[in-house]
Formats: C-alpha cells, structure tokens, sequence
C-alpha cells in the first residue's frame, strides 16, 4: 500500500489507497520497531512487568498440581493434616496472585499511559509546528480524531494488547512444559487442534485491519460533520438557508456507516470466537475421552486426567487469546500508521540552524523580487494534465466527457471556470518595494489581487517561491519563527476569540501584563467602558469564537490585544465596512494609537486610511502595477484612479 499525503492542487492530499489484489496491509518489522522505540524511557516499568508476569505464570502452574494430590493421595490416604495445608495453600495462592497482578497493572499502566502521553504531546507539538497551508486544506475533524481516536487505540495496544502477547505467550509456554512433564501423550493429543486455531487467525486479522481502518475513516467523517455543522459559524449558516433537514439525512448516512461497519465488526469477531470455542471444546472431548480409556487401562490416575482438564484451560485459554492477539495487534496498528501519517509530515516553515534572534528591530521591510504560488512546478504540471484529460475541448470548442461524447452545456459551463482556475498559477509575481520604519503603507486592489497573501508572507505564515522579504536587512528564513512573531502584531479580518474571558483573550498577546496595562491598552482601543459594564467585566465569558459580542465590539477587542502586544510591526485587514457608523468610528479612533510609531501595512478599506497613507500599493493579479501618494496616483489615471471613482470618492472620511 502507499500512504501518506502529498502537495496538489494548493494544498496537502493524503494518498492512501489499498488495493484487495495487491500488497495488503501489514505490520512490518520497521513498525513495530518505531512503536516500540517509544518504550525505551519506560525500561525499568517494563522490566517490573515483566518480572510480574513471568512469577504470576509459575505460581498459577500450581493449583492443578495441588488438585491431583488432593485425589491421588490425601484423600484416598485420609491425610487430614496435609488435607489442612491443601487448603491454605489454595487460598495463599490467589492472594499472592491478586497483589503481584496489582503490581503488573501499576507498572502497565505506567509505562503504557506515558507512552501514550509522549505521543500525544509529539503529535500536538508536530501539527503546532504545521504551516497554515495544512490547516487550510485538512479538516478539523480528521486532526481531532488523530489525536483522540487514534491515540486511544494505540494506547490499547500498548496498554493492553503487548503485555497480553508477554503474558499468554509466557503461559502457554510453561504449562506446555509441565503438561509434557505429566503425561506426554495427553499432551500431543491436547495440541492435536491448534490448526482449527490458527488458520483462520490471519485471514480474521486481515479483514479485522480493514474493517477497523475503514471505521476510522467513517468516525472521522462524521466528527469533521460534527465540527462544521455544530460550530457556532455552521449552526449559523445551516439555519439561514434552512438546511437542517438535509445536514440530518448527511449526519444520519454517516452515522449510519459507523453503526453498519461496528455490526459487521461484531459479527467478523462472533464467528471468528463461536470457531475457536468450538476447536477448544473438541480438544477437551479428546482429552477425557483418551484420558479416560488410559484411567481404564491403569495407565494414568484420576488425579492426573482431573490436573490435565485444568491446565487445558491455561492451553487453549491463551492459544485463543495469542491468535486473537494477531487480530487485535494488526487493527491496532492502524491507529499507529494514522498518527505516525502526521507526524511524518515534513515541516514547510521552520527555523534554520542557528536563526538569528530579532531583538528590538527598527521596522524596515523589503521585499526583493517576490513571487509566490501555492503550486510546485511537478504540481503545476499534473493539474493542468488532470484538467486536460477530464475537460478536454476538441477543435471546435465544445467541451467533451471522458469517454468522448459530447458533454452538456452545464459541462462546458463547469469547465470554464476550472480553466481559469488553473491558468492562475502565480498568486504574486515580482513584487518589488519597501516600506520605511514608521511608514504607514496601504494595499489596494480588485478582489484576488495577492493583497492578503503578501501580509500572510510577512509573519512567514508562508515563504516565497522566489525572491526573499527583508526586515532590517535580515532575510525571514534567516530568523527565527517565535522573535519574528514577538516583533509583529496582526489584525486579521475576521476576529477569533476564545471561548474564554475577555482577560484571557486580551493577556493572550501578552499573558505578563500587569492589569493597568490591560486596562490603558482596551481604553485606547475604545473598548474598556463596554467591558465595564459586563456583567463580570474583564471576567466575562465571550462564548464561542467571541459571537456574544458584535463585529465592532470583536474588533475593537482584536486591536486592544494588539496594541497590548505592542509590536514594531503591524499588519490590518481594515474590514470595516459591514459596520453601523458608531462601530465605525470607535474602531477608527482606535487605529490612531495602533498606527503612531510603528511600521503598519494595511489592507485599506476606508479612504480615511489611504489618505493617511505614506504610501499606496496597487495590486493586481499578483502585482504591484501603481504606487505612490494618493494624488499622485490621481493623477495617472490608471487602476488606482478608477477604484478611487468606484469605491472611495462618495465616502466620507472619519
């Protein structure tokens, strides 16, 4: 099989696919050898383990013993003292048992919950340290169900499933030993039936893998379905355009897929049993049945046949459980190949070997030849191929299906807008300029000009295709990631904020400012006299992504947590416009203090903005094709001066 996930069409594709005619899933040694990598900090918790398991095994090799004494000899013999000392024995033996399992379990559990500790803790560090590229293209439900799900299975496996193997394994040894000790022709006819065991274990293990990935895959579905529709942003937009019934029949098809696939779970592993009680209840039947004949022959005593019907259970009891074991260790290690996909992801943006530490920077930014594009040139390539070989246009114009027919006019109406999709490889192409310590820099463009995508490049959410962006003369790449962010505070245009206390989503810029700073930073952003009069102030629950507030109150909650950062550079989406004129204005006397004394790029919304600029940028289609002043760009006539008649010239600035 292939798995893993790959960079196409803009963004990252897992590519697992498995094939029933060709290799099947297994678990190889290079595996199994990373999952146990993991134990090494647990060494001496797994020794005591071990250590438990191997003193638990010979003890319970004695009660059998002690059952054919009891008939062989003390009673037949009338041996009361020793009938005495039976007794104790019989007791003493479970309570030994009991304490050294309590020992086992302490140890286990242990080592197992820490192993799974680490690897939770790996995992969560590993998708932290994702690019924003990942998180745009992979949905929340399939990252929490990696970190849930899957991490849950894997802990059962090491939790449960290895020292179960350890144990079992350790069991069918030594009471195969002492078996043979006793009498060795009961004991080749006890093992006669461990083909009816093991044949069919790994034809089960094989269907039992497939199943249990499958049944991920639907859990996963149906909590990326969980996630979208009962956040407060899905909920939402569900109940404006009506759409419960139909996300109902999506949820009850998923859910119907998990049920479906647990019932053929459960089924898969009833036969599979129902076999396996039935091959022990055969060689239990042989047991007496030759034991018996040899009891008749004086061959053997009583004792002997009532001992060997004990430790039969300590034969095929760990025999059905070692080959249940096979299924049980092949599914579970699905768990381990879906988180062990994410952790092998590479990391797109990281530090350098020894990245600078910007300190206190001056504000100066240069972009030098910047061109950047969600697509490699191999990616570029195969899309374009792909897009080919489903729409292809013959000579005269008219688009085609696959199989060459002619396609239907709502085909060649979808086809046009994937052409135009894919002739835009390029997101920004060759983009040259700099912006001075303290400048206030606007972007200004059409819709899809590459305006957010150059203030995304900037906190290095990603890094150019080409070229390289400079701050004080310091290559991005060349700094490291959490200095880079210290130095640079963003406003984006849509606000998140936790569902927490106001307090908390504002200390989140900086959790050790004290609360006169906390204070002085919301009075500057026009927001402290609506937090005071909060039912709990500062102590305020937001709710869910802040939807107990409105967009203006949002805002002004994102700059205050900003200008609380206090950072040199400072990045705005100015989305104004969807506010009443009071919001407007509270958020525009805000951006005042935010602005003074710092190097802002903004995406301008409001003329007021622009005409405050030092400098305007215009953008289209990924380039810079104006800049200047704003009379100056007036005066050209060009992009500029026709978005200013469109957008800007009947407004009034604040």
């Amino acid at each position: 099989h292939k798995g893993g996930f790959m960079f196409h069409g803009g963004g990252w594709w897992r590519y697992i696919s498995y094939d029933d005619s060709k290799e099947r899933p297994r678990v190889d040694r290079t595996l199994l050898k990373r999952v146990l990598a993991y134990g090494k900090p647990y060494s001496g918790l797994v020794a005591v383990v071990l250590a438990t398991i191997v003193v638990s095994a010979l003890i319970e090799l004695i009660p059998p013993l002690l059952f054919r004494e009891l008939i062989d000899n003390v009673l037949p013999n009338g041996d009361t003292a020793r009938l005495n000392l039976l007794a104790l024995a019989m007791i003493s033996i479970p309570i030994l048992s009991n304490l050294i399992g309590v020992l086992n379990r302490w140890a286990g559990a242990k080592a197992g919950e820490g192993i799974i500790f680490d690897m939770r803790q790996e995992l969560y560090e590993h998708i932290q340290r994702m690019s924003i590229r990942f998180f745009t293209h992979t949905k929340t439900g399939d990252i929490i169900s990696r970190l849930n799900n899957d991490v849950v299975g894997a802990q059962s496996a090491i939790t449960g499933t290895l020292p179960n193997v350890v144990t079992n394994s350790f069991t069918l040894i030594s009471t195969l030993v002492i078996m043979l000790s006793i009498e060795w022709r009961l004991t080749l006819l006890s093992i006669i039936v461990l083909p009816l065991f093991l044949l069919p274990a790994k034809r089960v293990a094989r269907i039992f893998r497939d199943i249990r990935r499958e049944a991920m895959e639907y859990n996963a579905e149906m909590s990326s379905h969980i996630g979208e529709t009962l956040s407060i942003n899905g909920a939402l937009l569900v109940k404006i355009f009506g759409r419960q019934k139909k996300e109902l029949a999506r949820y009850r098809k998923n859910n119907a897929s998990v049920r479906d696939i647990g019932v053929r779970r459960a089924l898969v592993g009833r036969w599979f049993f129902m076999g396996l009680g039935l091959s022990a209840a055969l060689g239990t039947a042989l047991l007496y049945w030759a034991g018996g004949h040899f009891v008749l022959d004086g061959a053997i005593t009583v004792g002997t046949i009532v001992a060997f019907a004990a430790y039969l259970g300590r034969l095929y009891g760990p025999i059905s459980a070692l080959t249940n074991v096979q299924v049980e260790f092949a599914t579970s290690m699905v768990s381990f190949e879906r988180v062990f996909e994410y952790l092998d992801l590479p990391i797109e943006i990281s530090d350098r070997e020894a990245a600078l530490e910007l300190t206190r920077v001056e504000g100066q930014i240069v972009f030098e030849d910047v061109s950047f594009s969600y697509l490699s040139e191999e990616d570029w390539q195969r899309q374009a191929e792909n897009i080919t070989e489903a729409h292809s246009l013959p000579e005269g114009g008219s688009a085609t299906e696959p199989n060459g027919k002619p396609a239907k006019e709502s085909d060649e109406q979808a086809f046009q807008p994937i052409q135009q999709i894919s002739t835009r490889r390029w997101a920004l192409r060759h983009l040259d300029f700099t912006i001075e310590p303290g400048q206030l820099v606007a972007l200004v463009g059409p819709s899809g000009a590459g305006k957010t995508t150059v203030t995304y490049l900037l906190p290095r959410l990603y890094d150019p295709t080409e070229g390289a962006i400079r701050i004080d003369n310091h290559d991005l790449r060349d700094v490291t990631l959490e200095s880079l962010a210290h130095q640079i505070g963003m406003v984006t245009q849509e606000t998140y904020l936790f569902h927490d206390t106001v307090r908390t989503n504002l200390l989140y810029a900086r959790p050790d400012a004290s609360e006169a700073e906390m204070i002085a930073a919301s009075r500057a952003a026009n927001i402290h006299d609506f937090i005071t009069k909060l039912p709990a102030g500062y102590d305020t629950i937001v709710g869910e992504r802040g939807y107990r507030f409105s967009g203006g109150e949002k805002q002004r909650i994102a700059i205050a947590r900003v200008i609380l950062k206090d950072p040199r550079i400072l990045i705005l989406d100015e989305a104004t416009s969807h506010l009443d004129s009071q919001s407007e204005a509270l958020i525009q006397d805000a951006l005042a203090p935010l602005f003074r004394g710092r190097t802002s790029l903004v995406i301008a919304h409001r003329l007021s903005t622009i005409l405050a600029a030092d400098k305007i940028l215009v953008l289209e289609d990924g380039r810079v094709v104006e800049k200047g002043t704003h009379d100056s760009l007036l005066a050209r006539g060009g992009l500029y001066a026709d978005l200013y008649q469109k957008q800007f010239r009947q407004e009034t600035p604040v």
